[in-house]
Protein backbone atom coordinates (compact mmCIF):
# COMPACT_ATOMS: atom_id res chain seq x y z
CA UNK A 1 0.00 0.00 0.00
CA UNK A 2 1.30 3.41 -0.87
CA UNK A 3 0.89 6.29 1.65
CA UNK A 4 1.60 10.20 1.56
CA UNK A 5 4.37 10.74 4.35
CA UNK A 6 4.96 14.38 5.08
CA UNK A 7 7.49 15.15 7.78
CA UNK A 8 7.48 18.86 9.36
CA UNK A 9 10.47 20.59 10.16
CA UNK A 10 11.72 23.87 11.73
CA UNK A 11 13.05 24.73 8.13
CA UNK A 12 12.05 22.10 5.60
CA UNK A 13 8.49 20.47 4.93
CA UNK A 14 9.18 16.94 3.12
CA UNK A 15 6.72 14.55 1.32
CA UNK A 16 7.08 11.06 -0.57
CA UNK A 17 4.89 8.68 -1.39
CA UNK A 18 6.23 5.66 0.45
CA UNK A 19 5.29 2.22 0.14
CA UNK A 20 4.38 1.07 3.77
CA UNK A 21 4.65 -2.92 2.99
CA UNK A 22 8.76 -2.29 2.55
CA UNK A 23 9.81 0.77 3.66
CA UNK A 24 10.61 1.98 0.28
CA UNK A 25 9.89 5.63 -1.00
CA UNK A 26 8.58 5.76 -4.29
CA UNK A 27 8.93 9.25 -5.47
CA UNK A 28 11.66 11.87 -5.07
CA UNK A 29 11.17 13.77 -1.53
CA UNK A 30 8.98 17.01 -2.43
CA UNK A 31 10.59 20.17 -0.26
CA UNK A 32 8.98 23.46 0.52
CA UNK A 33 10.34 26.09 3.22
CA UNK A 34 8.76 25.96 6.61
CA UNK A 35 6.26 29.43 6.11
CA UNK A 36 8.13 31.49 8.71
CA UNK A 37 6.59 32.07 11.72
CA UNK A 38 5.20 27.81 11.19
CA UNK A 39 2.24 29.22 12.00
CA UNK A 40 -1.11 26.69 11.92
CA UNK A 41 -3.15 28.07 8.83
CA UNK A 42 0.71 28.45 7.01
CA UNK A 43 1.66 25.23 7.25
CA UNK A 44 -1.88 23.42 6.16
CA UNK A 45 -1.53 25.30 3.13
CA UNK A 46 2.29 24.41 2.40
CA UNK A 47 0.75 20.37 3.42
CA UNK A 48 -1.82 21.06 0.80
CA UNK A 49 0.70 22.10 -1.51
CA UNK A 50 2.63 18.95 -1.20
CA UNK A 51 -0.63 16.83 -1.43
CA UNK A 52 -1.25 18.68 -4.83
CA UNK A 53 2.16 18.11 -6.23
CA UNK A 54 1.55 14.44 -5.61
CA UNK A 55 -2.16 14.31 -6.95
CA UNK A 56 -2.55 12.61 -4.16
CA UNK A 57 -5.91 11.11 -2.69
CA UNK A 58 -5.93 8.97 0.37
CA UNK A 59 -4.38 8.82 4.13
CA UNK A 60 -2.00 11.24 4.68
CA UNK A 61 0.41 10.54 7.76
CA UNK A 62 2.20 13.62 9.21
CA UNK A 63 5.68 13.68 11.49
CA UNK A 64 5.03 17.21 13.59
CA UNK A 65 7.19 18.54 16.05
CA UNK A 66 5.16 18.39 18.53
CA UNK A 67 3.99 16.64 21.77
CA UNK A 68 0.92 15.05 19.55
CA UNK A 69 -1.62 13.03 21.38
CA UNK A 70 -4.76 11.46 19.43
CA UNK A 71 -4.32 14.48 16.68
CA UNK A 72 -3.80 17.44 19.25
CA UNK A 73 -0.69 19.17 19.74
CA UNK A 74 0.20 20.18 24.00
CA UNK A 75 3.99 21.90 22.83
CA UNK A 76 5.09 23.70 20.33
CA UNK A 77 9.00 23.45 19.22
CA UNK A 78 10.48 25.03 16.61
CA UNK A 79 6.79 25.81 15.46
CA UNK A 80 4.26 29.13 16.84
CA UNK A 81 2.97 28.47 20.22
CA UNK A 82 -0.34 28.63 18.32
CA UNK A 83 -0.08 25.10 17.73
CA UNK A 84 -0.63 24.27 21.32
CA UNK A 85 -4.59 22.91 21.57
CA UNK A 86 -4.98 22.41 17.98
CA UNK A 87 -5.96 18.69 16.69
CA UNK A 88 -3.65 18.91 13.61
CA UNK A 89 -5.48 15.94 12.67
CA UNK A 90 -8.88 18.19 12.03
CA UNK A 91 -6.70 21.48 10.48
CA UNK A 92 -5.06 20.01 8.28
CA UNK A 93 -7.43 17.58 6.90
CA UNK A 94 -10.03 20.41 6.68
CA UNK A 95 -7.55 22.06 4.09
CA UNK A 96 -6.60 19.06 2.37
CA UNK A 97 -10.22 17.40 2.31
CA UNK A 98 -8.45 14.08 2.81
CA UNK A 99 -7.67 11.56 6.28
CA UNK A 100 -4.94 13.42 8.42
CA UNK A 101 -2.73 11.38 10.60
CA UNK A 102 -0.34 13.55 13.15
CA UNK A 103 2.28 12.04 14.99
CA UNK A 104 5.53 13.29 17.09
CA UNK A 105 8.19 13.60 14.23
CA UNK A 106 10.58 12.41 15.84
CA UNK A 107 8.60 9.44 16.74
CA UNK A 108 7.86 8.65 13.33
CA UNK A 109 11.78 8.28 12.55
CA UNK A 110 12.33 5.93 15.12
CA UNK A 111 9.63 3.93 14.20
CA UNK A 112 11.09 3.25 10.47
CA UNK A 113 14.17 3.12 11.94
CA UNK A 114 12.67 0.22 14.11
CA UNK A 115 10.78 -1.62 11.41
CA UNK A 116 13.48 -0.45 8.64
CA UNK A 117 16.25 0.65 9.64
CA UNK A 118 18.81 0.28 12.09
CA UNK A 119 16.95 -0.87 14.62
CA UNK A 120 15.23 -3.61 12.75
CA UNK A 121 14.59 -7.09 14.46
CA UNK A 122 15.88 -5.16 17.67
CA UNK A 123 12.86 -6.57 19.95
CA UNK A 124 14.57 -6.59 23.22
CA UNK A 125 16.33 -3.93 25.67
CA UNK A 126 16.14 0.04 25.22
CA UNK A 127 16.22 1.59 22.05
CA UNK A 128 16.74 5.25 21.44
CA UNK A 129 17.01 6.84 18.20
CA UNK A 130 17.61 10.95 18.74
CA UNK A 131 17.18 13.11 15.56
CA UNK A 132 19.53 15.86 14.76
CA UNK A 133 18.13 19.02 12.94
CA UNK A 134 16.86 22.31 14.14
CA UNK A 135 16.36 20.77 17.40
CA UNK A 136 16.76 17.40 18.67
CA UNK A 137 14.31 15.01 18.52
CA UNK A 138 13.63 11.55 20.38
CA UNK A 139 12.28 8.47 20.12
CA UNK A 140 12.39 5.92 22.87
CA UNK A 141 11.73 2.21 22.92
CA UNK A 142 11.82 -1.03 25.30
CA UNK A 143 11.53 -4.11 24.01
CA UNK A 144 10.29 -3.24 20.52
CA UNK A 145 7.48 -1.06 21.85
CA UNK A 146 7.39 3.06 21.57
CA UNK A 147 7.37 5.07 24.55
CA UNK A 148 6.00 8.28 22.27
CA UNK A 149 5.92 12.27 22.96
CA UNK A 150 9.55 11.61 24.91
CA UNK A 151 11.03 14.63 23.73
CA UNK A 152 14.60 14.51 25.38
CA UNK A 153 16.01 17.12 23.38
CA UNK A 154 14.61 19.53 25.78
CA UNK A 155 16.04 17.94 28.67
CA UNK A 156 18.05 20.65 30.74
CA UNK A 157 21.70 20.92 30.53
CA UNK A 158 24.02 23.64 32.39
CA UNK A 159 20.54 25.75 32.67
CA UNK A 160 19.24 25.30 29.13
CA UNK A 161 17.15 22.78 26.95
CA UNK A 162 19.95 20.42 25.58
CA UNK A 163 18.87 21.79 21.58
CA UNK A 164 19.96 24.75 22.58
CA UNK A 165 23.21 23.79 22.89
CA UNK A 166 23.51 20.75 20.94
CA UNK A 167 21.62 20.74 18.04
CA UNK A 168 22.76 21.20 14.21
CA UNK A 169 21.23 24.62 14.01
CA UNK A 170 23.39 24.95 17.24
CA UNK A 171 26.18 23.85 15.37
CA UNK A 172 25.30 26.09 12.48
CA UNK A 173 24.92 29.10 14.63
CA UNK A 174 27.45 28.79 17.01
CA UNK A 175 29.64 28.19 13.58
CA UNK A 176 31.13 25.21 15.50
CA UNK A 177 33.58 22.52 13.68
CA UNK A 178 31.83 19.24 13.71
CA UNK A 179 34.95 18.39 16.24
CA UNK A 180 33.69 21.28 18.27
CA UNK A 181 30.04 20.43 18.09
CA UNK A 182 30.95 17.05 18.83
CA UNK A 183 32.02 17.78 22.30
CA UNK A 184 28.41 19.40 23.03
CA UNK A 185 26.90 16.36 21.78
CA UNK A 186 28.89 14.12 23.99
CA UNK A 187 27.52 16.18 27.42
CA UNK A 188 24.04 15.29 25.90
CA UNK A 189 24.81 11.71 25.25
CA UNK A 190 26.06 11.54 28.82
CA UNK A 191 23.20 12.61 30.92
CA UNK A 192 20.91 10.46 27.94
CA UNK A 193 22.65 6.91 28.97
CA UNK A 194 22.74 8.42 32.73
CA UNK A 195 18.79 8.42 32.77
CA UNK A 196 18.09 5.41 29.99
CA UNK A 197 20.92 3.14 30.07
CA UNK A 198 20.32 2.08 26.53
CA UNK A 199 21.53 -0.37 24.65
CA UNK A 200 21.04 1.09 21.57
CA UNK A 201 21.63 4.59 19.69
CA UNK A 202 20.36 5.65 16.84
CA UNK A 203 21.48 8.82 15.16
CA UNK A 204 19.54 10.34 12.53
CA UNK A 205 17.82 13.63 11.21
CA UNK A 206 19.62 16.05 8.53
CA UNK A 207 23.28 15.51 10.37
CA UNK A 208 22.85 11.72 10.08
CA UNK A 209 24.02 12.44 6.53
CA UNK A 210 27.67 13.63 7.82
CA UNK A 211 27.95 11.13 10.87
CA UNK A 212 31.28 10.16 9.19
CA UNK A 213 32.46 13.59 10.63
CA UNK A 214 31.50 12.97 14.39
CA UNK A 215 30.86 9.88 14.95
CA UNK A 216 33.98 9.38 15.84
CA UNK A 217 34.31 12.21 18.58
CA UNK A 218 31.73 10.31 20.37
CA UNK A 219 31.94 7.99 22.68
CA UNK A 220 29.61 5.91 25.14
CA UNK A 221 28.91 2.52 26.32
CA UNK A 222 25.70 1.77 24.23
CA UNK A 223 26.37 1.05 20.82
CA UNK A 224 25.78 4.11 18.62
CA UNK A 225 25.43 4.00 14.96
CA UNK A 226 24.07 6.27 12.05
CA UNK A 227 20.21 6.26 11.02
CA UNK A 228 20.02 3.94 7.81
CA UNK A 229 16.90 5.46 6.59
CA UNK A 230 19.27 9.19 7.05
CA UNK A 231 16.57 12.37 6.89
CA UNK A 232 13.94 10.00 5.07
CA UNK A 233 13.10 7.92 8.47
CA UNK A 234 10.58 11.02 9.14
CA UNK A 235 8.75 10.27 5.78
CA UNK A 236 8.55 6.89 6.25
CA UNK A 237 7.55 6.38 9.65
CA UNK A 238 4.80 9.08 8.51
CA UNK A 239 3.08 7.20 6.51
CA UNK A 240 3.26 3.95 8.96
CA UNK A 241 1.71 5.58 11.39
CA UNK A 242 -1.58 7.02 8.83
CA UNK A 243 -1.23 3.16 7.54
CA UNK A 244 -1.62 1.99 11.60
CA UNK A 245 -4.53 4.29 12.18
CA UNK A 246 -6.64 2.64 9.83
Amino acid sequence: MDILGIDIGGSGIKGAIVDVATGEVKTERYRLETPEGAKPADIAETVDQVVKKFSYRGPVGIGFPAVVIHGVCYSAANIDASWIGINADELVGNVTGLPVHTVNDADAAGVAEMRFGAGRGIDRGVVIMLTIGTGIGSAVFTDGHLVPNTELGHLEIRGKDAERRASDAARKRKNLSWEEWADRFQEYLETIEKLFSPDLIILGGGASKEAELFLPHLFTRAKIVPARLLNQAGIIGAAIYAKEQG
